[in-house]
């Protein structure tokens, strides 16, 4: 008997994968994907070509069409997810403005995050539920185009990741909730965009004429234009539901979103989140994000990068890939004898300013000590957000789940059961967030079909023996990121 296929596609900050998976078994069918080409830019840019992006997602989807076969034909529909923030601003002929999208990681409005903090940080946290910050598309369009009113006034549609893969594949322009109040665009209390917010970053006109319609995740924006039909070999006409942000999605995936639990995604960005009930006043969080459901928010503790700082070790120390970087860092003990990394090779969320550097290097360290240092802050860092999510009430206790490519190494998801000192779910399963994604297609066709795609997990229990050792490291880690504030602030002075 057959069995319906759902396809996923997820950009995230890295890659751009699509996944097709079988209706209840949840059994991955075929997986297509690739690196995208990010271009590292003076001053912490960081870009990404159109049409690297339409070549990604050419061959991602055309790979699974392959692999398919004649089975192809029993794929009912698709759906997008991807990374939050950024900039993907279309103009007037539906081209990414400049040939250009801007990665949520670019550091660019670093100082206008930082004085419009000041300014307006606290009214912005509690009408959008986060503070200024340097990946978010209002802030990154003043820095680039608020001199040019010329720019600003070519751009015709602000879209994000999923919506641009949407929009490249039914000509259809929309949003859902999660990725707007992500970006800190919309309104917790409205639940619609933000004219605050657009005003804060001097982008009032932009707020009227370029937001897309905010749609519920899960519904049908539209069709697989013939032509992409054929060029991929897809079905003609196939539903394209509209998705969630990365991180919802990959709650989604494993049920998170239902039962409660933290998830912490080992991801380019360390990002920690749970679903927990509306709260009045609102907790002092990272950030709150509102996703079309008035009686539950998703709460956010957030550095801007967890693995980004592998990916760049593995890059300046020149292993062969960060699999490789893993690998030599657990050949040193716990603590890399001494040797401390700050994780913030893409700034962090506190301490203010920030950035990352080895603290401790003396002579006998080599590069394997260098490793390890790097894998246990990133680590503690998840550990230390996590724990703040905990110490305010939310989330289920002593419930986490490990995802992302970082929870792919066993090894990483014990480390994290340490230094949180209780078992952790380890999702290895590396297409969360595409599985996530392939289940609002799912339910753009059976509303009802909420366990569709089961995803794969196993608990991993933390090593007693080392019980004593992790909670050292983590308090010594967590104290010197505290002591490390006044530095943060100096080196992000006015000398800078």
């Amino acid at each position: 008997m057959k069995t319906d296929i759902y396809l996923g596609i997820d950009m995230g900050s890295t890659g751009l994968k699509a996944v097709a998976f079988e209706a209840e078994s949840g059994a991955t069918l075929a997986t297509s994907g690739g690196a995208l080409p990010y271009r590292q830019l003076p001053q912490g840019g960081c870009e990404l070509s159109a049409d690297a992006i339409q070549t990604a997602l050419a061959l991602a989807l055309q790979g699974v069409a392959a692999q398919l076969g004649p089975r192809v034909a029993d794929v009912r529909a698709l759906c997008c997810t991807g990374h939050g923030a950024g900039l993907y601003a279309l103009d007037a002929s539906g081209q990414l403005l400049e040939g250009r999208a801007v990665a949520s990681t670019d550091q660019r409005a670093a100082a206008r995050a930082r004085e419009l903090g000041r300014r307006m940080g606290d009214a912005l946290y509690d009408e959008v539920g986060c503070r200024p910050w340097s990946g978010q598309p209002s802030l990154i369009a003043a820095e680039l185009f608020g001199a040019d009113a010329g720019q600003l006034r070519r751009v015709r549609h602000l879209l994000f990741a999923k919506d641009y893969l949407g929009f490249l594949l039914t000509g259809e322009i929309a949003t859902d909730a999660s990725d707007a109040s992500t970006a800190g665009l919309l309104s917790l209390d409205a639940g619609a965009w933000s004219t605050m917010a657009f005003e804060a970053a001097g982008l009032s006109g932009l707020a009227a004429t370029a937001l897309a319609p905010i749609a519920p995740s899960g519904a049908v924006i539209g069709r697989l234009r013939p032509a992409q039909a054929a060029a991929f070999g897809l079905p003609a006409g196939l539903p394209v539901a509209l998705g969630a942000i990365d991180l919802l999605a990959s709650l989604k995936a494993v049920n998170a979103e239902r039962q409660g639990h933290a998830v912490a995604v080992l991801g380019t960005w360390c990002v920690n989140a749970v679903v927990a009930p509306t709260r009045e006043p609102k907790p002092e969080v990272g950030a709150i994000v509102s996703f079309g459901d008035p009686d539950r928010r998703l709460y956010l503790e957030n550095s801007p990068s967890s693995m980004a700082n592998v990916a760049w070790l593995a890059r300046t120390l020149q292993f062969q890939d960060a699999a490789a970087a893993v690998d030599c860092a657990m050949g040193v003990p716990l603590g890399a004898e001494g040797l401390r990394f700050l994780p913030f090779i893409n700034g962090g969320s506190w301490p203010a300013g920030a950035c990352a550097g080895y603290v401790g290097l003396q002579g006998h360290h080599t590069r394997a000590h260098m490793a390890r240092a790097v894998i246990d802050a990133v680590v503690a860092l998840h550990a230390r957000h996590l724990k703040r999510l905990a110490a305010l009430g939310l989330g289920v206790p002593d419930r986490v789940a490990a995802l992302g490519g970082g929870a792919r190494d066993l090894r990483l998801a014990r480390l994290l059961a340490g230094f949180l000192g209780h078992a952790v779910e380890r999702c290895g399963d590396d297409e969360t967030g595409a599985r996530g994604a392939a289940l609002y297609a799912a339910l753009s066709q059976n509303p009802g079909g909420g366990d569709l795609l089961p995803a794969p997990c196993e608990r991993v229990e933390p090593l007693a023996a080392e019980a004593q050792a992790h909670a050292d490291f983590y308090a010594s880690f967590h104290g010197l990121v505290d002591n490390m504030a006044p530095a943060f602030g100096h080196l992000a002075g006015p000398a800078r």
